[in-house]
């Protein structure tokens, strides 16, 4: 074996001896580490990271991206906005002018024994025509198809030709068709309406279904085809279709347009729903009302629109719509033309994307301020949506359309990824602080204080009033000369964790191993009351864990000789916290009582085993679990003045 006196000679010597035989008999893998990438357990601190929610922000990126792409988010909007808007609209009345004729059930059942089955003999309608003729409402609508003839009653359709011939004010539906012959679009007759734009295609066609019963002259109108949106509602209502070239109007705009309201350029509009049921009259009930010598109903039809459409059940013409699954579709022409004669259409406000942003915005400010809870911030949450839908649900009163779900949707999705990411956060650094002072403290005591919130790595230095004890090995040098380096670090870690349980059993904080010193500090991190005398308690346990060491070696025949401690305990101010670098960082306690406390074990040789200092004994008083047998006055280094120092002895010992 080598010989080992130049190593020990001196503290310092003991220090490197200690580190070199560490990195002779620990794995090539571990000293490796240690020299190149120091663990969290020994002094590094890992750094907060500067952008912990990227990852859920990316993730709520794509989420975004796959719900905008597949009209989740669309969906979302329309959902929530048929709620409210469905609740507006009845604080709205439609206008009493605009009078829906119904093809009703009792219409049907009344008309059966003359008209027979539906579709009834064209007859009837002109009959219905002539009738109102009289009293010249201001426009007559038919939401019901007269393409075909009849070919079973061919003068049931020539009569009710020659009567709509005679007026004017009559606006009969056409319907574009997905498939079919293509109608030549230039061989509409002028009072269809359809507009030919400057770069409509020559010989321009499209399959429509029209009036065809009638002579082309009297084609006004225009198409009545339901505007579904992707999920199949009906939210809009169309002005006019492009093809070839060519603007085809919609019936209800040609009526608008026809009592001089002006038409926005859009191609459709979103429509303003009324709660109530346009002014409605049974189409049997008026056509027997016109019949009389003194009708009642007619007079008070005077310059009214009529539309004439189908409410029965059986007619199948009920539409999804905002108000309900099953909206009789007359209800879209009839709330259309009202929208259009006030101007009161609802206006698309895009506020999907920047409400999303500025509640994504929020939601990060919540979650980077970590003082703020997942609660909190959802409490938050809640009340900034329900301000939202508050004011979307008010802008209807502005005839404007806030779509809010969508971005709420988002906001609530982000809420989640970011709570899940907090906790996950949470808990890294939670294991993280349970494994960086979890080399300072009963682990068991910090999972407690990090439960409680009383431990932080954010916390700054701070000066504090501790008790600082260092003990150091007496009898090292023989020690080393007569054992194997590997045998001297097993020997010193059986040894330090007895010390270190003392230190913990007591309540201390364990700052470092300096070689073959121990340095530990009490009433930091936390409080502790009775910090003096806790760690006078300790010093004196630990020299009785030597002896019970040393006699437990001693059973198995491993005698350590002169093997002994000396310890040194003081009491005063220090400055407290994490000290170092960004890259490594130590819990420590630095000042001149630190300074002191370490001069103090110096001159326990020869002493005694434990000195501790006038401040010590004074913190501890005279009524507590020790007295103090004054020592002497000795002087130490960095110290002009002499200090008296004291040994402890537990109350019981003679």
């Amino acid at each position: 074996m080598r010989p080992l006196a130049p190593w020990i000679r001196t503290r310092a010597g003991a220090d490197v001896f200690i580190a070199r035989t560490l990195s002779e008999t620990a794995p090539a893998w571990q000293t490796a580490r240690l020299r190149q990438e120091p663990d969290h357990s020994i002094g590094r601190m890992p750094r907060s990271p500067r952008t912990p929610l990227r990852l859920p922000l990316l993730a709520l990126l794509l989420a975004a991206l796959a719900l905008h792409f597949s009209g989740l988010l669309d969906r979302a909007d329309d959902a929530l906005a048929d709620r409210m808007l469905s609740r507006h609209a009845q604080s709205r009345t439609p206008p009493a002018d605009i009078v829906l004729v119904a093809i009703d059930q009792k219409s049907l059942e009344d008309l059966n024994e003359i008209a027979g089955s539906w579709p009834w003999p064209r007859a009837i309608h002109g009959e219905l025509l002539d009738g109102l003729a009289r009293w010249r409402p201001k426009a007559v609508a038919f939401d019901v198809m007269f393409n075909e003839s009849d070919a079973f009653r061919p003068d049931s359709d020539a009569v009710f030709r020659e009567i709509v011939k005679g007026q004017d004010n009559l606006f009969f539906a056409s319907l574009r068709m997905p498939d079919g012959n293509a109608f030549p679009l230039d061989q509409l007759p002028p009072r269809f309406g359809a507009e030919r734009g400057a770069n409509a295609a020559p010989g321009a066609g499209a399959p429509l279904l029209l009036p065809q019963v009638l002579a082309p002259e009297s084609w006004q109108g225009g198409l009545i085809n339901f505007e579904a949106d992707a999920d199949g509602s009906g939210r809009h209502y169309r002005l006019f279709a492009e093809t070839g070239g060519w603007r085809l109007p919609y019936m209800g705009a040609s009526i608008a347009r026809a009592g001089g309201a002006a038409l926005p350029p859009d191609p459709r509009i979103r429509l303003n729903w009324f709660g109530a049921a346009p002014r409605t009259i049974s189409f049997s009930d008026l056509l027997d009302d016109l019949g009389q010598r003194e009708p009642k109903i007619a007079p008070t039809l005077a310059d009214s629109i009529l539309i004439v459409g189908a409410t029965a059940p059986g007619l199948n013409d009920m539409r999804p719509t905002p108000l309900g699954k099953l909206t009789p579709g007359v209800y879209v022409i009839t709330t259309a033309i009202a929208n259009l004669r006030a101007g009161d259409w609802l206006r698309d406000l895009p506020l999907r994307w920047p409400l999303a942003a500025l509640l994504a915005a929020g939601l990060v400010a919540g979650f980077l301020r970590r003082k703020r809870s997942p609660l909190v911030i959802g409490l938050w949450l809640a009340a900034v949506s329900l301000a939202c839908l508050a004011g979307a649900y008010g802008a209807y009163g502005y005839q404007l359309h806030a779509p809010v779900g969508g971005a709420l949707m988002l906001a609530w999705l982000g809420f989640g990824l970011l709570t899940i990411e907090a906790h996950r956060q949470e808990r890294r650094e939670r294991e993280a602080t349970i494994g960086i002072f979890g080399r300072f403290l009963d682990p068991r005591v910090v999972e407690g204080l990090v439960e409680t919130g009383e431990l932080s790595r954010e916390r700054k230095p701070e000066a504090r009033q501790i008790s600082i004890l260092f003990s150091d090995i007496r009898g090292f040098t023989t020690l080393s000369e007569t054992r194997t380096p590997e045998a001297v670090v097993d020997l010193l870690n059986r040894y330090f964790t007895r010390q270190v349980d003392v230190i913990f059993r007591n309540g201390g904080t364990l700052d470092k191993f300096i070689g073959d010193a121990i340095m530990a500090f009490w009433n930091a991190p936390t409080d502790t009351p009775g910090h003096a005398e806790q760690a006078v308690a300790a010093a004196v346990e630990m020299t009785l864990a030597l002896d019970a060491f040393k006699r437990d070696l001693a059973a198995r025949g491993e005698g350590l000789g002169d093997f002994d401690v000396g310890i040194g305990v003081h009491t005063g101010p220090a400055v407290v916290g994490f000290l170092g670098s960004d890259s490594r960082m130590e819990y420590t306690a630095i000042g001149d009582t630190v300074n002191l406390a370490s001069r103090i074990e110096g001159t326990t040789k020869g002493v005694a085993r434990v000195l501790v200092s006038d401040a010590t004994r004074a913190a501890c008083g005279e009524t507590g679990r020790f007295r103090f047998v004054h020592r002497g006055q000795f002087h130490v280094k960095g110290r002009e003045q002499p200090v008296d120092l004291y040994e402890p002895m537990l109350h019981s010992a003679s």
